[in-house]
């Protein structure tokens, strides 16, 4: 093969170069203009995450096999960063999250949520932190800060989604594994947001800390499959959504110590189309009802709230992908209180699993597939 010393020639050895796709431009109408979607990159095996390195160094993206590769903003793919760890890559578990240490800029690290297997069949979600090298191919001395206790799952709900807040404070949104009543069992972390230090260890003033029988690491509970997650840059909230069963997925606003009604309270119905066994309605007494729900689930996967200038006429709308819906879903944003929503991307014909804002200020998407890509979003307004 002439990849490596073509590669070398180039000052680029261990990154892929892709072909320029600046020709391939796709057109999608939207209410504010005409929405350009370009390939970055393609040939990731279903990408789940990515986050943008700082100085236009490029992003990390999540392979859920287990991989972890750098993508430079010109469309070069390295070969997959050492060091991480072993993951459960069944079914819907594998290498998940990505976040980037708050400090980044000093400390270098990076961290990643994965399903990781148990002593026996189960496994659960857990979540370590390592160094990124100068180079950018090796993560150094991982060490697991966090694991969902007990392993319940056999495939199904890890979540999961990693924040930080302003503060510092690590937040974790967790599945409930498919075991619908866990997410109401507080000695459990299924079905929890999870609020921790960078190190793993638990902050004093958590909602539960010191009560016996219950896990200090919980922030809020009640939650099925979480898989978006965001900090509001307006106000420091965190803000998550999970998926309903059929029907019922929803966004919430997590509070300390609240319950957010899952399986008790749900706008959904099992995939048999037959009640949640224990659902006693879209509204039960002491627990949170949705901040926004969809009655017919999109699917929902990946959140993001665009504060930049480039796309402006997009500047404080929510966007979040749709598995299901294959499309990306923008909220318009009174407040905290959502006032419109548009589906772009229609007919893309393929499942967004993430969406982050670029250090560039574009938009860019993850392609939930085999063959999974890359795409960055421009806009042209109307005139």
């Amino acid at each position: 093969m002439l990849r490596t010393p073509i590669l070398a020639i180039l000052g680029l050895t261990g990154m892929l170069l892709m072909p320029s796709t600046s020709a391939q431009v796709r057109e999608y109408p939207s209410e504010h203009g005409t929405l350009q979607v370009s390939q970055v990159v393609a040939g990731l095996e279903h990408p789940w995450s990515m986050a943008f390195l700082p100085d236009q160094q490029g992003l990390l993206v999540t392979e859920r096999p287990g991989r972890l590769r750098l993508v430079t903003l010109q469309g070069a793919l390295s070969e997959p960063i050492s060091g991480v760890p072993a993951v459960y890559a069944r079914s819907q578990g594998g290498l998940l999250d990505v976040v980037l240490s708050p400090e980044f800029a000093q400390d270098r690290l990076v961290y990643l949520s994965y399903a990781e297997a148990g002593d026996g069949e189960y496994a659960g979600t857990a979540v370590g932190r390592a160094r990124l090298s100068l180079d950018n191919r090796q993560l150094q001395g991982f060490q697991v800060i966090f694991r969902q206790l007990p392993k319940l799952s056999s495939g199904a709900h890890f979540g999961s989604r990693l924040v930080f807040d302003r503060d510092g404070h690590l937040f974790v949104a967790l599945g409930e594994n498919n075991q619908r009543s866990t997410a109401q069992d507080l000695d459990k972390l299924q079905g929890k947001v999870v609020r921790l230090h960078p190190d793993g260890k638990v902050p004093r003033d958590n909602p539960f800390v010191g009560q016996a029988g219950v896990r200090p690491e919980i922030w809020s509970y009640g939650h099925r499959n979480q898989q978006g997650a965001a900090l509001n840059p307006w106000t420091g909230q965190l803000w998550t959504h999970e998926h309903g069963p059929r029907g019922g997925d929803e966004i919430n606003i997590p509070q300390a110590g609240k319950n957010y009604g899952w399986p008790l309270a749900t706008h959904g119905v099992n995939y048999s189309f037959l009640p949640i066994p224990e659902a006693q309605g879209k509204a039960v007494a002491g627990t949170e009802p949705p901040h926004y729900v969809w009655e017919k689930s999109p699917a929902i996967s990946g959140m993001a709230f665009y504060d930049g200038e480039r796309l402006a006429a997009w500047r404080g709308n929510l966007f979040i992908g749709a598995l299901v819906g294959q499309a990306l879903i923008r909220l318009e944003l009174r407040g905290d209180q959502v006032v419109h929503e548009e589906r772009l991307l229609e007919p893309l014909d393929a499942r967004i699993r993430d969406v982050r804002q670029g250090s560039d200020g574009y938009l860019y998407v993850l392609t939930d597939a085999s063959n999974g890509q890359l795409l960055r979003l421009a806009l042209q307004p109307q005139e």
